[in-house]
């Protein structure tokens, strides 16, 4: 596994390092995680576990860094972080399972053109 502490200090100054050079991108970035904040509607610790399991989802280990960290921060025990990575587990799970009936649809378009149906 990672040096996660470690890593997150890395992701962190690279990410500064882009910010310096191209500061209207960092600036849209942070006005994009800011908006959501305004609402009101979830709490910090509730959006950092969502962003927790989007993350893990787009299999972003920058993001698992800083979402861990932020998730923690916020108080988010073990419990409250295995049950939200659960859900992002069922939904990569059912990704799965929508693009393998996706890959049996594309299978039988082949079929139907004339291909032959090895079975």
């Amino acid at each position: 596994m990672l040096d996660w502490n470690g890593y997150r200090k890395q992701v962190g100054a690279g990410v500064g390092d882009l910010a310096r050079l191209s500061p209207e991108t960092a600036r849209g970035y942070r006005m994009l995680g800011e908006a959501g904040q305004k609402t009101g509607h979830l709490d910090a610790k509730t959006r950092e576990l969502i962003s927790l399991a989007v993350a893990v989802t787009v299999r972003c280990d920058g993001c698992i860094a800083v979402h861990t960290d932020a998730a923690v921060k916020l108080g988010a025990s073990r419990e409250e972080i295995a049950e939200a990575l659960g859900v992002a587990v069922a939904v990569n799970a059912g990704a799965a399972l929508v693009f393998s009936a996706r890959a049996m649809d594309a299978y039988a378009a082949r079929v139907a053109e004339g291909v032959p149906d090895h079975r």
